[in-house]
């Protein structure tokens, strides 16, 4: 007992190294939870779990599965991540990747003639500036008018969606039933890692923008007036930081990230603009966020994790035969324990008192 209260106690004051422990106590914790459920609902444990952990790292397919659902995860997380550093709740990650997404597709569709890696990168640059444009306007609200972003930003998810959809139908869509553009060029897909799998170098590029995130944030001085502001807005201000001009800039930014979601989807996995095509990565993306603390490579994690839960539960479905309905609670307490802290604290100090009773 005492063993176990020396480990949560670890774990309550974490520190880089005990941030890693923390997630992992309360991630088995969630699991032996999950495991009584599963037992007392007349399924095999061992064969659920088996599935789970299978059928997200099994083999190079399953993995490849995991990484793919990680990918768009990265980014939508860490354009909320990115709105946090400056104390701005960005939940408008939605309308962000619409746009990206259309005009990355609209802009591949219209160069066509472009060499391979050009297109590809200018496609991006689209989808980044449109989504960073979208995202700028709540920024703009905001330090002008106070308006608060998280009004401004759930307003403006259903006015990007639905602008996109509108613009699509007129003008670029493809003859027949489904509302979508016609397919992108060959020269503008990003390439498969392994064959079938629609895992592409995106996940790289996901994890480029986090190292370029977390240099900007550790080594730069607009990392740091970005922090300023968002610790106390007042207080950067009297140090000189234009804090107006730096809300604007987070928000874009923000907005930049969240758009090269919808980039990386056209260009990898569909090939082209559809409406309804995102399932909700926008906002997902905050609890990815809230999970990794806000931190980039804290995000990265929590991706993952996201990912390997779809991924496993899947699998769980198919072949360990556990419904949809308990696979999700089991995901869902996964996600719970990692991300309240309050629950270790509060096991630490009821084992504390049952140690002293004894």
């Amino acid at each position: 007992m005492r063993s176990i209260i020396g480990l949560l106690t670890k774990v309550k004051n974490r520190s880089t190294i005990t941030e890693l422990l923390y997630s992992l106590t309360a991630i088995v914790i969630a699991l032996i939870i999950g495991a009584i459920l599963i037992y007392f609902s007349g399924h095999d444990v061992w064969k659920a779990y088996y599935n789970l952990f299978y059928g997200a790292f099994g083999n190079s397919y399953n993995l490849a599965q995991t990484l793919l659902k990680t990918t768009p995860l990265i980014f939508t997380g860490l354009a909320v991540a990115i709105g946090f550093q400056s104390g701005l709740f960005n939940i408008g990650g939605e309308g962000q990747l619409y746009w990206g997404a259309f005009a990355t597709a609209v802009v591949a569709i219209t160069f066509s003639h472009l060499p391979g890696l050009i297109l590809i990168l200018l496609s991006l640059l689209a989808g980044a500036v449109a989504g960073g444009i979208w995202g700028s306007i709540p920024g703009y609200l905001k330090a002008r008018t106070g308006a608060h972003e998280v009004i401004t930003t759930i307003m403006l998810n259903y006015i990007g969606i639905l602008a996109t959809t509108f613009l699509l139908k007129n003008y670029f869509k493809e003859a027949g039933p489904v509302d979508q553009t016609r397919m992108i060029p060959e020269s503008a897909r990003m390439s498969e890692l392994i064959p079938y799998t629609r895992l592409t170098w995106a996940i790289f590029l996901a994890v480029t923008v986090i190292i370029i995130i977390d240099y900007l944030f550790k080594n730069t001085s607009l990392g740091y007036d970005i922090q300023a502001v968002g610790k106390n807005r007042d207080a950067a201000e009297y140090a000189g930081i234009r804090a107006d001009g730096i809300i604007i800039l987070t928000m874009a930014l923000s907005g930049a990230v969240a758009g090269l979601t919808g980039s990386t989807i056209v260009l990898g996995v569909l090939h082209r603009f559809i409406t309804n095509f995102s399932p909700g990565y926008g906002f997902t993306g905050i609890a990815v966020a809230v999970l990794g603390r806000n931190k980039p490579w804290g995000v990265l994690l929590a991706a993952l994790l996201f990912g390997a839960l779809e991924a496993g539960g899947m699998s769980m479905q198919l072949f360990a035969k556990i419904p949809s309905d308990l696979m999700t609670i089991v995901q869902g307490l996964v996600i719970l324990f990692v991300a309240a802290p309050a629950f270790i604290q509060l096991l630490s100090k009821s084992l504390r008192g049952a140690d002293q009773s004894e």
